[in-house]
């Protein structure tokens, strides 16, 4: 049974740029939603007592598991969500992911411009992420619930970007929410964490 992780700071915690309106909502209906349906769709089938990563890796390009691959990963990103945000984030790391940025992406200015422009980008719903791919970093999105990992990249760091992670503070403004984050929000101890 998947229980819902509970989030790692107070509700509002990541005001202004995320309400605790929208983040109540966003946490407890749209993550919950998330678990509750993995609960559902594994229940008496051999992913009973399944992580989330070896059902997800199981169920990933799978036509007759969509459903269970879009809640899990959806579960998933959402708890690797949670996590890449904290209260007074944002700005440029320090240490072995600072050194990591400037040889991949030129200097922290570069790669803030990349991973806005490439998140904001991400047509429709989905994710934009720092991920660690063959020893260096880069930047990716990925549509609706799909996960850097099942490509062998190992993810440091993720923006949601369906509309309900940001619509009731944003409106239709994603650049700014996304810039917002960038800067005020991401956990870069998070990243370090990932990074190893």
């Amino acid at each position: 049974m998947l229980n819902l992780p509970p989030l790692p700071y107070a509700d509002t915690a990541l005001a202004p740029v995320i309400s605790s309106n929208t983040l109540s909502l966003h946490y407890g209906k749209h993550h919950k939603g998330y678990v509750d349906n993995v609960n559902k769709l594994v229940k008496g089938t051999d992913y009973e007592s399944s992580t989330l990563d070896r059902i997800i890796i199981e169920t990933a390009g799978k036509p007759d598991k969509t459903s269970l691959f879009n809640n899990a990963a959806q579960s998933w990103n959402h708890s690797f969500y949670w996590n890449s945000l904290k209260g007074n984030g944002g700005g440029k790391p320090n240490g072995k992911i600072a050194q990591m940025i400037d040889a991949a992406f030129g200097s922290y200015d570069n790669f803030r411009k990349e991973f806005s422009a490439t998140t904001v980008s991400q047509f429709g719903s989905g994710w934009g992420w720092l991920v660690l791919d063959g020893g260096a970093l880069k930047v990716v999105k990925t549509g609706n619930a799909e996960v850097p990992f099942t490509k062998r990249q190992k993810p440091l760091l993720t923006i949601d970007v369906w509309e309900h992670a940001y619509y009731l503070d944003h409106q239709n403004q994603r650049a700014a929410y996304v810039d917002a984050v960038i800067n005020k929000l991401l956990n870069w101890d998070f990243a370090a964490q990932n990074l190893g």
